[in-house]
This record gives C-alpha cells, sequence and structure tokens, in this order.
C-alpha cells in the first residue's frame, strides 16, 4: 500500500507485520508546517513536551487551537430570532387560540 508521495507505509524491516500504524495516521491526517521559533520559546515548547512526555509538534497543536478564534455558539448565531419578552402570554405554546391565522398567507 503506498501513499500519494509514492512512499511505502509498510516498513521493510517489519515486513512480518501488518503495517506502521503511526504513520498511516499522519500521512493522511496531518499536514506539515515549518516554522522559524525564538531561541526562547522553541527552549520553552521543549521543556513543555519533556514535562509532558509527548512530542513538541503536540504542544505547538495545542496552543495554536487555544489561541485559534472560538467559532460563534448555536445560541449567538440564532439569537436574532428569539424573542424574550415579558409580555407574551404565558401560555403561547400550548394555548390554541394564539394559533388561528398561523401559516394562512399574509399579503403585507
Amino acid at each position: 500500500m503506498k501513499n500519494p508521495e509514492g512512499f511505502s507505509l509498510f516498513r521493510s524491516d517489519t515486513e512480518d507485520c501488518i503495517a506502521v500504524l503511526p504513520n498511516v495516521y499522519y500521512w493522511f491526517s496531518m499536514k506539515t508546517l515549518t516554522v522559524k521559533l525564538t531561541d526562547q520559546l522553541f527552549a520553552e515548547i521543549s521543556r513543555a513536551a519533556a514535562a509532558r512526555k509527548v512530542a513538541k509538534s503536540e504542544i505547538v497543536r495545542e496552543r495554536l487551537v487555544q489561541a485559534s478564534p472560538k467559532s460563534p455558539s448555536l445560541w449567538s448565531q440564532m439569537a436574532d430570532l428569539v424573542v424574550e419578552d415579558e409580555d407574551l402570554p404565558a401560555d403561547l405554546s400550548s394555548n390554541k387560540e394564539y394559533l388561528s391565522g398561523y401559516g394562512a398567507n399574509h399579503t403585507d
């Protein structure tokens, strides 16, 4: 089995194995980005990675996600559609009298 770049998903020294799964994961779900960091920032990321025993790339991904703008919540997206008014009848959702004319074509 080959990835799009033509590299084998199987390592030649592990012919007995089914596949080297980490390679599959990274080839098909991760993109590579090279960045230049200051010595101080590189050291900070290296220390954090060593302390948690994870790859430096994991620390960088976490920090990028934390710094990225959050997508708006469903509530904030539909806030203009929600009516919050103390003057509305308390039985608006259950009293069928309020439904008279509902769905009729109006010419406004």
